[in-house]
């Protein structure tokens, strides 16, 4: 699994029990989710389809640094199905992991559209093509 975004847990990212809320949490990973997928399948109208269970193994605090890691699992005609985990860069806990993000590719017109990949990518193999 490949961690690239990291976030600093700030007091507006805290629940009543001064943890780290969980909707700010599910937030940033849709997000990357999405940033993840838009860059793989080169198209910027891809959108969640769906998320797993989602399963709250440990928390963060007020000052804790977290990472966000994602890998894709399979690479669907329309879609690319993703897992993920988050893990307390402080403690070395995961906060959370979730099976399946499934991201599908969009046309136009907002339908589902076959994007054509069938494996990862780096951007540094497609600087070379």
């Amino acid at each position: 699994m490949n961690f690239h975004t990291r976030k600093w847990i700030k007091p507006e990212d805290l629940n009543p029990n001064e943890t780290l809320f969980g909707g700010r949490l599910l937030e940033w990973i849709d997000e990357e989710a999405a940033l993840y997928s838009i860059i793989q399948l080169e198209n910027p109208r891809t959108v969640t389809k769906f998320m797993s269970e989602i399963n709250f193994r440990s928390s963060a605090k007020k000052g804790d640094i977290i990472e966000i890691g994602l890998e894709v699992t399979k690479f669907g005609r329309t879609s690319i199905t993703l897992a993920c985990e988050v893990r307390n860069k402080m403690t070395r806990e995961v906060i959370i992991s979730i099976d399946k993000i499934i991201m599908v590719s969009l046309d136009d017109d907002g339908n589902s559209s076959p994007h054509g990949k069938t494996e990862t990518e780096y951007v540094k193999d497609r600087l070379a093509k």
